[in-house]
């Protein structure tokens, strides 16, 4: 597909890539540049990522939120401490 860059920068997407990449008035998408090119890619609304990790999920097993956010805090703060302890090596 070819687009045109107005005198004012802007491009229009057509359409058909719209409709395909699920592009709508008011949507967001994230415009990544790196080594001469430029990718759009559309970014989901959180309501349209509700259930996406539904197959994670324990059938029957009931989810204590707090012991979830402990654990995921701890887990971040674990990954944190391992990437500042390999840059600490590296730097050596």
């Amino acid at each position: 597909m070819l687009a045109r860059v107005s005198n004012k920068g802007q491009i229009t997407l057509s359409a058909a890539a719209r409709r395909k990449l699920g592009i709508f008035p008011n949507s967001q998408v994230e415009i990544i540049v790196r080594e001469g090119e430029i990718t759009i890619r559309p970014l989901k609304r959180v309501s349209e990522l509700a259930g996406v990790l539904k197959r994670y999920a324990r059938p029957g097993a009931a989810q204590d939120w707090a012991a979830v956010s402990e654990q995921t805090e701890k887990a971040v703060a674990e990954e944190v401490a391992g990437a500042n302890t390999r840059r600490v090596h590296r730097g050596r």
